[in-house]
């Protein structure tokens, strides 16, 4: 089994619930942390977004797609806002 299969079959087993309030809480934190901190912070959100995103490219549709890439261009937005 290849590490990426064993990481998604990891993540299969998280509660969703319990995902989203971790990412809900990193997103908080990094918009209201100042600098430097809260662009880490939103730079983790974006690349836990990127890899879910690039992981589950193929069987997502043409709309899903591109609200995927549009947030994750938010979020990038904001963490070389907060950096800078």
């Amino acid at each position: 089994m290849a590490p990426s299969e064993k990481l998604l079959r990891r993540l299969a087993g998280v509660n969703p619930t319990t995902a989203f309030f971790v990412a809900l809480a990193f997103l908080l934190a990094g918009l209201f942390l100042p600098g430097i901190v809260g662009a880490a912070l939103l730079g983790v959100v974006a690349a836990g977004a990127a890899g879910l995103t690039y992981t589950t490219w193929p069987v997502q549709s043409v709309p899903t797609r591109v609200v995927r890439v549009l947030l994750l261009a938010a979020l990038v937005a904001a963490a070389t806002a907060k950096a800078l």
